[in-house]
């Protein structure tokens, strides 16, 4: 329903007419919006939340060999013929940046697979540009490249942070940070970087607020919907001393579900023209702390991220074991925090029970309550796996289990927790 307003109200509020016609638009457009609903509303604020322009794909991975940040500025007869001589100088710095062996320029251009594009001004008998350059490994690898295999780590999940004017973004909007960790060229680095595209949901999952969370079973459920093993949260905050002048750049190299500090460095732009280049800087200096982390043995993955749920019952076990005074019990809230135990009134599974996929519904007002959802899905008798599969802070969020039994037996071990569970389009519903 289209709505207009008067383009000025001047002309209807000149009598006491006037002003009880716009009293009563005025009333009637605010009873219109509340006959609306609430539901209205946030549909609208969600849909603003992962709509609009914001995610930057990243460079795919591949095994040639590139190099960054080339400047060039040659003059010749014409542009064209500068623009080409660019290039061929270009390569040929590149190449000496990657120890490459003397070699004629027409030798070097024959194992150069493309070049990269940053910023370029061709003038009449002039080319200015900076340049990468992106050698066939195939060609080039056993010259330059070190041959052989390199270890790599495992998946780890990028979570990278901006805070600039005082806000802390991700993938709100199309920041420099992200976009800098978009065009690194990740597979010269033994670290396997898992970055996310930054649209539509992921703007909503990967939060600044993600990096302060501690819980495992939070933890757990973000790094299975990107296939990772652990995370790592680099930080960038940018201090400008007035708009359009000097920015310094304070970076900050963070891993783990704790936030753990490695390293920090500064670097500082002339002006805005200059803060990619800054940004990229940045990125090359912060993988260096991870390749340094990782062959120190820093970069493992936390074992209570990847460790099974067995393990993890057994851990929680033993904690209440020694909390809990011999022959007493713990007082309600300190059993808050621990993961539910589930009462011996649900059947256990009998050894030939198939198991079967079951979608679970439960709503998810903020991160505590996924949390106890999936504690006691996981910890339910018969389950063999549950992983969030849609995760939506205040909505309705989404288990993928696989149970012995299927629905039904699941249904009865949730109810024997506590839970109202009812069933429909093929899904269990759960609510306390």
């Amino acid at each position: 329903m289209a709505m207009t307003f008067p383009q000025n109200f001047r002309q209807l509020a000149g009598h006491d007419k006037g002003r009880r016609w716009t009293a009563m638009r005025a009333a009637v457009l605010l009873g219109g919006c509340a006959a609306l609903g609430t539901v209205g509303f946030g549909a609208w604020r969600i849909a603003a939340q992962v709509e609009g322009d914001r995610g930057i794909p990243p460079l795919a991975n591949s095994e040639d060999i590139q190099v960054n940040g080339i400047q060039v500025d040659v003059t010749a007869k014409t542009g064209a013929e500068a623009r080409l001589q660019g290039w061929k100088q270009a390569e040929k710095e590149a190449w000496k940046k990657l120890g490459g062996p003397d070699m004629p320029v027409e030798s070097i251009d024959a194992m150069v697979s493309s070049v990269v594009i940053g910023q370029e001004q061709v003038g009449p008998r002039r080319y200015i540009a900076t340049l990468g350059v992106i050698f066939d490994k195939g060609k080039a690898g056993q010259f330059v490249g070190g041959g052989g295999a390199v270890a790599r780590s495992a998946p780890l999940l990028l979570v990278p942070v901006l805070n600039s004017g005082g806000v802390q973004q991700v993938f709100e909007v199309r920041g420099p940070w992200q976009k800098a960790w978009a065009e690194f060229q990740a597979s010269q680095s033994p670290v396997d970087y898992v970055r996310p595209v930054g649209a539509g949901g992921d703007s909503l999952l990967l939060t600044a607020g993600q990096a302060t969370r501690r819980s495992r079973l939070w933890w757990r459920g973000v790094l299975d919907q990107f296939g990772a093993t652990d995370v790592l949260i680099p930080v960038a905050r940018l201090e400008r001393q007035w708009p359009g002048g000097p920015i310094h750049g304070t970076f900050t190299a963070r891993y783990g579900p704790d936030n753990t500090y490695l390293d920090s460095f500064e670097l500082d732009a002339a002006s805005d023209q200059e803060l990619p280049a800054m940004m990229a800087k940045a990125v090359d200096r912060i993988d260096g702390i991870y390749r340094t982390a990782l062959a120190s043995g820093q970069l493992r993955p936390d074992p209570t991220l990847t460790m099974s749920q067995a393990a993890l019952d057994r851990a929680f076990a033993e904690l209440r074991d020694k909390l809990m005074p011999k022959g007493g019990t713990l007082p309600e809230s300190d059993i808050a925090p621990l993961v539910p135990i589930a009462p011996v009134a649900a059947p256990p599974p009998t050894a030939a029970a198939p198991v079967e996929t079951v979608s679970v519904q439960f709503a998810s007002p903020d991160a505590a309550s996924v949390d106890a959802a999936l504690a006691a899905v996981r910890g339910a008798p018969g389950v063999k796996g549950a992983a969030t599969v849609s995760l939506a802070i205040g909505g309705i969020s989404v288990l993928r289990v696989s149970a012995e039994g299927g629905a039904d037996r699941l249904a009865a071990a949730l109810r024997a927790q506590g839970w109202k569970v009812s069933a429909g389009g093929g899904a269990l519903r759960i609510s306390r």
